[in-house]
């Protein structure tokens, strides 16, 4: 692995811990030799980790729709910035420059990278790891929602489990490591 792609929020939470939690997970993407790929904003936590990566010297590729851009918070300091069509073209394109993910709390957008990962994977569209940072049980009640999915018949626990969890920022890049890989067919 040499790029992780974290998805995170352009927003900064409403607890000081959430972009403290971005800095400090940049700078342990650095100290582990992994380069940054996220949506290339400079604001919320995602402009928290990008700047983190940077000034620990590594490498940042961001990843932003035209129609964001244009609203200017598109990072200006980065290695690489590709500005692209629309929100697809984004998530595919990170999906294509990483060699794993990393969801920290974040809202709607960060859910629903997350989940196309996911989707992705469980359809066999590639074999890279994916892990959520569930920092003070931010993603408790969604991690319940997936157990239930199995549990109704909706989706197999050998796809739920290949999301690694961690709870803190330390924990996350070795089970992201860790996390298994499946090649059990979704139908």
């Amino acid at each position: 692995m040499t790029k992780i792609c974290v998805f995170c929020g352009s927003s900064d939470g409403n607890h000081p811990k959430y972009i403290e939690s971005a800095k400090q997970l940049g700078q342990e993407l650095v100290k582990r030799g992994y380069g940054l790929v996220y949506g290339g904003a400079s604001i919320g936590t995602m402009g928290a980790i990008a700047d983190s990566v940077l000034a620990s010297g590594g490498d940042v590729t961001g990843v932003i729709p035209q129609s964001i851009a244009d609203l200017e918070v598109a990072h200006s300091g980065l290695n690489n910035l590709e500005v692209v069509a629309d929100m697809h073209q984004r998530k595919a394109r990170m999906m294509q420059l990483a060699d794993g993910f990393i969801s920290m709390p974040g809202g709607l957008g960060t859910l629903e990278e997350m989940f196309e990962v996911l989707t992705w994977s469980q359809l066999g569209l590639h074999k890279k790891p994916s892990a959520l940072l569930n920092l003070d049980g931010y993603y408790d009640g969604l991690l319940e929602f997936l157990r239930n999915t199995c549990v109704q018949g909706f989706s197999k626990q050998a796809h739920i489990d290949t999301l690694a969890v961690s709870p803190t920022v330390a924990g996350v890049l070795p089970a992201l490591m860790a996390a298994p890989i499946t090649t059990i067919s979704k139908v």
